[in-house]
């Protein structure tokens, strides 16, 4: 069983930045962000293969980072120039297991576990 728990979350004016912060119980290779909106469904963030490739939803692409330390087991989502759609709670994911080979995925139904998140809110 893996734990993971969100921090980093808080309220910041459009164009401000945070770093969520997820740490893991155990090393995890193969982990992802999501967020939901209050109405929405939710929706994959980034993600951060076994082999360090990432992936980003179009909508935060070269505004967002995601990176890991594995020897900490901590996951991060660096947040840069945030706008006011970017509101919403932000969730920690991981993959039970996963290959060296494998691609990041931003598929929710990809992911065994998952955090209780932690709340992002941008005022405009």
């Amino acid at each position: 069983q893996v734990q993971l728990v969100e921090s980093g979350g808080g309220s910041v004016q459009a164009g401000g930045s945070l770093r969520l912060s997820c740490a893991a119980s155990v090393t995890v290779y193969c982990m992802g962000w999501f967020r939901q909106a209050p109405g929405k469904e939710r929706e994959g963030v980034a993600s951060i293969s076994f082999g360090g490739r990432t992936a980003y939803t179009d909508s935060v692409e070269a505004r967002f980072t995601i990176s890991s330390d594995n020897a900490k087991n901590i996951l991060y989502l660096q947040m840069n120039s945030l706008k006011s759609e970017d509101t919403a709670m932000y969730y920690c994911a991981a993959k039970e297991w996963c290959t060296a080979w494998g691609d990041p995925t931003l598929t929710a139904s990809s992911y065994n576990y998952w955090g209780q998140g932690t709340q992002v809110t941008v005022s405009s």
